[in-house]
């Protein structure tokens, strides 16, 4: 039954005595200011609203309203849905509660809700049973990160991302654009970062280990009016897209654009091609006021383009043997006094480069109202002000960040990376990581016990998992490393679920069979079944790199 199937898991559900209200196409949708974006989307989405807005129809009215109230008691996400004979009323904190009540709805009128149009007439006539449901999230920042550097994900692609976020209540789509492998981002000051940055000539099938090869060049990039189009898209509903330009490693595709921003006192920077392995490239950006400047210009066209309050600069896995090696590293070394400061060779100080990087930068957005986040190697060297850590080599990096009053975003690579195998049956297709199950992701807990009921809590803004693309090559792939897992997260994130000792994953796989996989079936998904991966869903042959290691923590 819908009531009993929801995903995530509402706050409360109290089913109703009266009569279950049918929603067909005379329903009229009567809906606040504020509203309207939501009106269009359920007009779209179920086919309603054919009355006059703001009139009652034949068949009823769904109304939209925000409540001062309802955000008192249950913040600006929270909703209150109440179905009875003669309407569905939809009231939110503000309207991204009104949204999310909406996907509730859509769950409790059946999977075929999700379908895109109606095989038969009669579809269109479907009873909501009569209910009240009063919810809200845990987390404000409940995200999720494609990688569209190593395998480009096209614009339809990313907004088909984007409508399956929505339909798990998930709000930030993290969008890694750049890496040594490709460029995805139209720059117009800049435009060889994607005539020459976003096309690499060949790809390894497979990870490092694999001697396969596809020989076509790969590539694709995102038009500055392709992003303003997703970021819209995204707003309307209510997700928030967060770009990811990635300094000062993972940076070769941006030196092979402009071989200026490379160390080309030690490499011929001008020989550079967009890396085809995977990876970590050593080709990295000089510490120079040229590059400085370069970025500066980067960012500027970023800003305009995503209003997101939060930027994204990587700052993760950056070697640092070319700057050891540079004269122009040495000397930056010394301007900056960092040999004297830390009392040790200039070759072992250049590792403060990184963090000078990122502090200037970080400065940067803070004075045009932004605020840097990058992974937990920005820790290293001290965090600018305001300046939010992903935390991925595990939970040590949110910790610390948590106790020096920085916020967290948990996303460790232990638990959420979703590139990672889900079974270490000989059937999973290019098996990366440790296995982790949808039982496994079910218990994920994004505040660790260092940091639950004490004041430090607070700096847990969310939890984000992580879709890095080395190995999934198109949609097909990406929905299969994907799902169902995603829908584990999202409960994990949403709802206000019990420490993971007492998590009650049996009824959560109840809620997954009953419900939930038709509902990825009807939404188009090719997610992983239960029993393992159907034949065309294994890539036999296909080196991955599983690792073995304990089970998550729970």
């Amino acid at each position: 039954m819908p009531l009993t199937d929801l995903i995530p898991a509402p706050r409360s559900v109290v089913p109703g005595a009266g009569p279950d209200f049918v929603l067909d196409a005379g329903t009229a949708l009567d809906a606040d200011p504020g509203t309207e974006a939501i009106a269009r989307w359920l007009r779209g989405a179920l086919g309603i609203g054919g009355a006059d807005e703001g009139g009652a129809g034949e068949g009823g009215t769904v109304r939209l309203r925000t409540d001062e109230a309802v955000a008192a008691r249950l913040g600006a996400e929270g909703y209150v849905l109440d179905v009875h004979a003669d309407g569905i009323d939809i009231t939110g904190g503000a309207p991204a509660g009104v949204f999310w009540g909406a996907q509730t709805l859509r769950q409790l009128l059946g999977p075929d809700a999700h379908r895109r149009a109606y095989a038969a007439p009669a579809e269109r006539c479907r009873s909501v049973p009569a209910v009240r449901v009063e919810d809200a999230p845990r987390f404000p920042w409940r995200g999720f990160m494609l990688d569209v550097a190593r395998h480009f994900t096209p614009k339809d692609g990313v907004l088909r991302v984007l409508d399956l976020l929505a339909a798990h209540k998930l709000n930030v789509l993290h969008l890694h654009l750049t890496d040594d492998q490709g460029w995805r981002l139209e720059i117009r000051r800049h435009p060889r970062l994607t005539e020459v940055g976003g096309t690499r000539a060949r790809t390894r099938v497979g990870h490092r280990a694999s001697p396969l090869w596809d020989e076509r060049p790969h590539g694709g990039r995102y038009t500055q009016d392709d992003v303003r189009e997703i970021v819209a898209y995204a707003a309307e509903r209510h997700i928030t897209v967060v770009p990811e330009i990635d300094i000062p490693g993972h940076s070769q595709a941006a030196i092979a654009a402009y071989p200026e921003l490379g160390n080309t006192d030690v490499v011929d920077t001008a020989s550079l091609e967009v890396w085809t392995d995977w990876g970590v490239s050593p080709h990295v950006l000089a510490p120079t006021d040229t590059v400085l400047r370069f970025y500066e210009g980067v960012l500027e066209e970023v800003l305009d383009l995503f209003p997101s309050r939060f930027v994204h600069l990587g700052g993760d896995e950056c070697p640092k043997e070319q700057w050891r090696a540079s004269a122009v590293a040495q000397a930056r070394v010394r301007e900056l006094g960092l040999a004297d400061e830390l009392g040790s060779p200039q070759g072992e100080a250049v590792g403060e480069l990184q963090a000078w990087f990122m502090g200037h930068f970080g400065r940067w957005l803070a004075e045009r109202g932004r605020r840097l986040i990058g992974w937990d190697e920005i820790l290293e060297g001290g965090l600018a002000d305001g300046a939010v850590v992903s935390s991925w080599r595990g939970y040590a990096g949110g910790i610390a960040a948590a106790r020096a009053g920085h916020d967290v975003v948990m996303c460790p690579e232990q638990q959420v990376y979703l590139d990672h195998r889900q079974d270490a049956g000989p059937d999973e297709p290019v098996p990366i990581g440790y296995v982790r199950t949808l039982r496994d992701v079910y218990h994920f807990e994004p505040v660790p016990p260092e940091l639950a009921g004490t004041d430090r809590e607070r700096y847990v803004l969310g939890a984000q998992a992580n879709m890095w693309t080395e190995c999934t090559e198109n949609q097909q792939r990406v929905d299969y490393q994907v799902f169902p897992r995603l829908a584990a997260f999202a409960e994990v994130a949403w709802s206000p679920l019990p420490p993971p000792g007492r998590r009650d994953f049996d009824d959560f796989e109840r809620r997954m069979t009953e419900g939930h996989y038709a509902r990825l079936t009807a939404l188009g998904v090719d997610y992983r079944p239960p029993q393992g991966p159907h034949p065309w869903q294994r890539r036999p042959g296909i080196a991955g790199r599983p690792l073995e290691g304990p089970p998550p923590a729970r």
